[in-house]
């Protein structure tokens, strides 16, 4: 069982940044595949960035260039810093990691980007 905590989530002006972190149970936190995703009112969740136990990385298109997912295998902790943001942006993100043919989620951070 891993288990997930996010925490970062805030409300932002557009332009402004966000770091976001997600905190992971487990001992075997460097084989985990980390990914963040976010979901909008009346939208379904989708896919912002992964990043694979070598530190491979993918983005989804609207945050390519301004979102940065990283992670600290020490910490146990993936990262999402998010910049220039907009507010379709504004979303829960969740936290997710995929492990020995599971997936796991977090309970979500709320991002509101509004001026």
């Amino acid at each position: 069982q891993v288990q997930l905590v996010e925490s970062g989530g805030d409300l932002v002006q557009p332009g402004g940044s966000l770091r976001l972190s997600c905190a992971a149970s487990g001992s075997m936190f460097s084989s985990y595949i980390m990914g963040w995703h976010r979901q909008a009112p009346g939208k379904q969740r989708e896919l912002v960035a992964r990043i694979r136990s070598g530190g491979t990385t993918n983005y989804a298109d609207s945050v390519k260039g301004r979102f940065t997912i990283s992670r600290d295998n020490a910490k146990n902790t993936v990262y999402l810093q998010m910049n220039s943001l907009k507010p379709e942006d504004t979303a829960v993100y969740y936290c997710s990691a995929d492990f020995s043919l599971r997936e796991y989620w977090g309970q979500g951070t709320q991002v509101t980007v509004a001026s």
